[in-house]
């Protein structure tokens, strides 16, 4: 092997474990994320069953969308920006202000909007709670966009520490007060939105804190020193918004694509049927926890090795973090579709209409992953504008076979719009990567990653099921026999997907 070959294969090689590193404590705040994200949704449709769950779902859809266009790509921005000024760390101060600047006003006009005008529209939504729960929007986009510029600089443990594990936990917390004290949709709406406000203010302090460890301060070279080192240039700030208006686009149309149809189902069939599918599809964004974890890791390193021209090096990182998404999300899936009557019925009574959607939802989530991070890829190449463009595409499909199978299946047909949609938004990605940045998917490689937990899992619980019925014994017999059945497996057969790397960085840490 050639030395540029030998120096290839091992930054390859650092690069994944730097994934294992980053990937174990991502995922560790994520699960967590995840559970109670997942007890959030109990306390909700229990304390309020299925039409008031429906309406706080529906408030919480609306919400999201909102902070993903007040944002107005930012948080893309310090994913993507950060990372690449290490060679002018003077830099970095006036590029966390323009993002936290841009985020406050962004955050202020969604506010408006939502305040103003959604009241206005026949959403089903009471107005009253729209315009309670406005007044969180620009401390809610300053707090995500100060955690991803902290994860932009490095700064994992308070990302993980901040967005993972204090937010979701001091939700819980307000929505059981909120439950136990006035079990209404206002106050478990508030409850779930008010956190943002003083968790904005921990996450700019950690931040700041951050940039005076990575950037100079002024004055600390060479020269006169820098009359405002905090204020951004012209070309500093034409390079942020440049990147930053198509992500925004992109952003909003991606939250559209995890939220809109509750809001959809809402308005057509009414808020029980909202609350059905929102619980089912509340689920599916639990599942989501490996894909979260290997993103907010690897999307600044596909940055940093893009901007450097390493293009070996970014296609092996990409490979092993698809296997990786694959073997160890596609088993939370397939448990969750086999055993759907039984986890829906955790929301309360009346949940279980929402098992077909569930099952269909779980096979989208199952194919989607096959391509990997393929979006963060494709953002972090610079290509924000591809990314805006697929998302409206997609969220032009999803909405129109939202509209058309809504009223004919109720939420079943959108449970089918949203795989067909995440589906077409996964292949337009991959497509472009393939032709832009002439990086392979690998789906072979994938997809006998995949094969893995369909035998050792899916099987299993199958199996299971028919024996014992949709029952708790049945689910705690499939995850303990899955669960081993792959550790052995990870033992015999892991180097092939390099979780060799992975247990030893686990090995290292502790």
């Amino acid at each position: 092997m050639t030395a540029p070959a030998t120096a290839a294969a091992d930054d390859s090689a650092a690069d994944r474990r730097r994934l294992a590193r980053g990937g174990g404590l991502s995922f560790l705040g994520s699960a967590l994320s995840a559970l109670l994200g997942f007890a959030a949704t109990v306390v909700i449709t229990r304390s309020l069953g299925d039409a008031g769950a429906g309406q706080v779902l529906q408030l919480i859809a609306v919400i999201t969308i909102a902070l993903s266009f007040g944002r107005l790509g930012m948080d893309s921005v310090g994913v993507w920006l950060l990372p690449r000024l290490g060679e002018a760390p003077q830099r970095i101060r006036p590029a966390v202000t323009l993002q936290l600047g841009v985020a406050l006003l962004g955050g202020g006009a969604a506010a408006l909007v939502v305040a103003l005008a959604l009241p206005q529209l026949a959403t089903g939504i009471d107005p009253d709670l729209l315009r309670s729960a406005a007044a969180v929007l620009p401390a809610g986009c300053v707090m995500l966009v100060a955690l991803a510029a902290l994860r932009g600089l490095g700064g994992l443990r308070g990302y993980v520490l901040i967005g993972s594990v204090v937010l979701p936990s001091t939700r819980v917390l307000a929505l059981l007060a909120a439950a136990l004290l006035v079990a209404t949709p206002l106050a478990l709406g508030l409850a779930w939105a008010l956190p943002l406000i003083p968790l904005a203010v921990i996450a700019v302090v950690v931040l700041l804190r951050r940039v005076r460890a990575s950037a100079p301060p002024p004055g600390s070279g060479a020269g006169r020193p820098r009359r405002a080192s905090w204020i951004p240039d012209r070309g500093l700030t034409r390079q942020s918004l440049g990147y930053a208006l198509p992500r925004t686009l992109s952003a909003v149309l991606e939250q559209g694509l995890l939220w809109l149809d509750v809001i959809i189902v809402g308005a057509l069939a009414g808020s029980a049927a909202a609350g059905d599918y929102g619980a089912a599809s509340r689920l599916i964004a639990a599942g989501l926890i490996i894909d979260t974890a290997l993103r907010v890791v690897v999307a600044p390193r596909f940055s940093a090795l893009l901007h450097a021209g390493r293009r070996s090096e970014t296609e092996a990182l990409y490979r092993t973090a698809a296997s990786w998404l694959v073997l160890f999300s596609a088993p939370i899936y397939l448990l969750l579709a086999v055993f759907a009557p039984l986890v829906l019925t955790w929301f309360g009574e009346g949940f279980g209409d929402g098992a077909t959607a569930l099952m269909i939802l779980c096979a989208g989530a199952i194919v989607t992953f096959l391509a990997g991070n393929v979006h963060s890829l494709l953002l972090m190449s610079g290509r924000s504008g591809w990314a805006a463009a697929n998302k409206a595409i997609v969220l032009a499909l999803n909405v129109t076979a939202n509209l058309l199978l809504v009223p004919v299946f109720g939420i079943t047909g959108a449970a089918a719009a949203w795989a067909g949609a995440m589906l077409l938004d996964a292949v337009l990605a991959g497509v472009q990567v393939r032709l832009l940045l002439g990086i392979r998917p690998a789906l072979g490689h994938v997809l006998g990653a995949l094969l893995v937990p369909l035998v050792l899992v899916g099987a299993p619980a199958l199996l299971l099921r028919w024996a014992l019925g949709a029952t708790l014994p049945a689910l705690l017999l499939s995850i303990g026999v899955g669960g081993a059945a792959l550790l052995v497996w990870a033992r015999l057969d892991g180097r092939r997907h390099h979780l060799d790397e992975l247990t030893a960085a686990f090995r290292r840490r502790s």
